[in-house]
């Protein structure tokens, strides 16, 4: 269920719905990261959204930014990562 089906069911969407709603909007396919406590929300955005966003885990953050930035060139698409500090990059 999308942030604005949400809305119009009279449930407020969260941060991380709202985050991977738009992530999905700026066609994003992938994210590579690794779950954490600070970013238990968007995990559970993401999963929720599975048949639409994949998430790709990794062993460490700074794998995760590697394997976006790689992505990124590779496709030309745009690259995403997540690690536990609530940061979300964009690689172009």
């Amino acid at each position: 269920m999308t942030a604005r089906q949400n809305r119009e069911f009279g449930n407020m969407p969260t941060a991380a719905d709202v985050l991977v709603d738009t992530l999905i909007e700026w066609g994003v396919e992938v994210i590579f990261g690794l779950p954490g406590d600070g970013i238990n929300g968007i995990i559970e955005a993401l999963r929720q959204r599975q048949d639409r966003i994949r998430f790709i885990q990794v062993r460490h953050e700074e794998a995760a930014a590697f394997n976006a930035c790689a992505y990124a060139k590779w496709t030309g698409k745009l690259g995403v990562c997540i690690a536990t500090s609530d940061r979300v990059a964009f690689i172009s």
